[in-house]
């Protein structure tokens, strides 16, 4: 096959300690293709357990980019989308398992709507549960709100609600996705460009499709396509860090998109979000029936005020709930 020949989907999973899912990954992608003509990357992060070597021998079509080091997951997607020959790429996580008939559809999708950019299917947890897949921007406004507790008094606000209430039954159009399985346009990654390197872990798929917004695209959800989506496997081992990271990845997109005064009204919104349910959940400890639960909400929200109060070196662990 001429290299320069496009094909119709390129499929790009980012790999870190996660051999026994990313082959589940791959097997459970790979007969989904078979109507398409396909290439499909893996990128391994850095893995130490043998990913790299066990994706080529299970599967030798598959095309294996093998980096040093844990480059980060927006910088890991890049490497493979430059490569990339596919009319649209597939961004799937390894723990993420596409369901029968998922990948076609996503691609009826955006084939059907070409004023869409990107689309997410409908995410559901192993157990079969429904996964909340669709997002609102952050922004200080939107902390505020649910900070305050207004998002979840008026889930179905045009302003201070979200789609966390919403049973994910029919394609709309959404502020953002999930990374945990998207197809995108290869046109508008070359608009826009790809992942912004400066996100190591978690917002950066929420400022690629701000950027999407901003340029003018929509963004799609459709429930016709189903993933199956584990969730936290590359960071089971290390949660400390993965939270710290989530952090400053919160803090940097507030940076970019709302600047110094966004992040300052983040902070400012988190510390009192945090301060009024450790309240809450303090004085819930003092009744009996629930005493357990409470003092473990009451002591993770101590927590997150600290974090938002003396800033990220802190020396104590992320309490269980």
């Amino acid at each position: 096959m001429n290299s320069a020949e496009q094909l119709s989907v390129s499929v790009v999973i980012v790999s870190f300690n996660t051999r026994r899912m990313t082959l589940r990954c791959l097997a459970a992608i790979k007969p989904e293709l078979a109507a398409r003509r396909a290439e499909i990357f893996v990128v391994d992060n850095g893995s130490n357990d043998g990913s790299a070597a066990a994706v080529r021998a299970a599967f030798p079509e598959v095309q294996v980019i093998s980096e040093e080091k844990n480059i980060g997951f927006g910088a890991a997607n890049n490497h493979a989308m430059r490569m990339a020959r596919g009319e649209f790429i597939l961004l799937l996580n390894s723990d993420a398992f596409v369901r029968s008939g998922a990948v076609e559809n996503l691609l009826a999708y955006l084939e059907a709507n070409p004023k869409f950019a990107a689309v997410g299917p409908r995410l559901v947890n192993a157990d079969g549960s429904l996964q909340a897949s669709c997002f609102r921007f952050p922004s200080p406004a939107r902390v505020w709100c649910e900070n305050l507790g207004f998002s979840r008094l008026f889930p179905n606000h045009g302003i201070f609600g979200d789609y966390s209430r919403w049973k994910h039954d029919h394609p709309r159009r959404v502020e953002f996705v999930s990374g945990a399985c998207m197809l995108v346009r290869r046109s508008v990654v070359k608009e826009i460009g790809g992942f912004d390197e400066s996100f190591f872990l978690y917002a950066e798929e929420t400022d690629w499709q701000r950027r999407m917004r901003n340029a003018s695209w929509d963004i799609g959800f459709t429930p016709a396509a189903t993933v199956m989506h584990i969730g936290g496997a590359s960071g089971r081992d290390t949660p400390a860090q993965i939270n710290r990271h989530f952090f400053e990845s919160l803090h940097r997109y507030e940076l970019k998109h709302h600047g110094v005064a966004g992040l300052l009204s983040l902070r400012c919104a988190m510390s009192i979000g945090c301060s009024l349910r450790a309240v809450l959940w303090g004085l819930a400890a003092l009744l009996p029936g629930r005493r357990k639960l409470a003092w473990a909400k009451f002591r993770l929200h101590g927590w997150l005020l600290s974090r938002q109060l003396l800033g990220w070196h802190l020396p104590q662990k992320l309490p269980h709930t």
